[in-house]
């Protein structure tokens, strides 16, 4: 009476599969992957960031800030038409999705709503 309708794992391809909440875990390895790879699992690793106009965005990109940004803590800010080079996309949070070094201020995280591919 075990139907174990769950997949192997992909890493290790043990069989003791089991669900944590909206991932599935192996036991045998601790890899943890999504509960439904067909669907959102391919959504999710081919995801599409567009930058303010519409341009495709990608890793190592060089963009332009297209508007102001305050900074905390700088009196200044970053200002409209900064160069940001070889930028990473990332999962960030509250829609920051882009993890860049901006000359003058250092490591930071920025919605792609507020630059343009150059």
């Amino acid at each position: 009476m075990t139907e174990n309708q769950l997949p192997p794992c992909p890493e290790c391809a043990g069989a003791y599969t089991y669900e944590m909440g909206a991932l599935l875990v192996c036991p045998e390895c601790g890899h943890e992957w999504p509960l439904t790879p067909g669907e959102s699992g391919g959504v999710s690793e081919e995801r599409v960031i567009k930058d303010a106009v519409g341009n495709v965005l990608a890793d190592g990109d060089t963009v332009t800030v297209v508007k102001g940004l305050k900074v905390k803590g700088s009196p200044s800010g970053i200002k409209a038409g900064t160069k940001v080079r070889n930028i990473r996309l990332v999962d960030g949070v509250d829609g920051h999705d882009i993890d860049c070094r901006i000359e003058g201020f250092g490591p930071m995280q920025l919605k792609s709503s507020v630059v343009r591919k150059v």
